[in-house]
């Protein structure tokens, strides 16, 4: 009897390139000519971006640009979720941006219906921060991949253990 074959719907970040993609915005801001003289903190600990500027505007202009970083490294900007802007002392305002590690409940279900939604001879089963979609194809499988990329999720996924 052959063996089902399977792969795992995840959401992940790769942790090096998020460090690449942030000291290269770190380059850029510091080299760009409305940012001189200009006090400005990007730095990650764990799961969270902290960002710090003198205004909303810089603020923004900080997001944008470590957002293009992160794309030109494969990382998606659905992996960030952006938290609220916060005042600090002296007129600063400070965001924390939170990197998604996994799926949580709600994804997992959505990416589950969505499967069931396709009507193919898969199954999808959640498997704690991911989803495991198995089939007696391969063909099958493959199909799931492309429905599951052509539906715009508001998180990114990627897919992994492909056997």
């Amino acid at each position: 009897m052959a063996k089902d074959a399977s792969f795992d719907v995840v959401s992940e970040v790769d942790m090096q390139e998020v460090d690449n993609a942030l000291n290269q915005a770190v380059k850029e801001i510091t080299t760009r000519f409305d940012f001189r003289g200009s006090k400005v903190v990007m730095e990650r600990k764990d799961e969270v971006i902290h960002l710090e500027a003198e205004d909303d505007m810089k603020l923004r202009n900080i997001i944008d640009v470590l957002q293009a970083k992160m794309v030109k490294r494969g990382i998606s900007v659905k992996s960030l979720k952006l938290g609220k802007v916060e005042s600090s002392l002296g007129g600063r305002v400070k965001q924390d941006l939170n990197l998604q590690v996994g799926l949580d409940r709600e994804q997992a279900k959505k990416i589950t219906t969505a499967i069931k939604d396709s009507k193919l001879k898969v199954q999808a089963s959640v498997q704690g921060d991911s989803v495991r979609i198995t089939g007696k194809k391969r063909d099958d499988l493959q199909e799931a991949i492309a429905a599951l990329k052509g539906q715009d999720f508001d998180f990114a996924v990627q897919f992994t253990n492909y056997r």
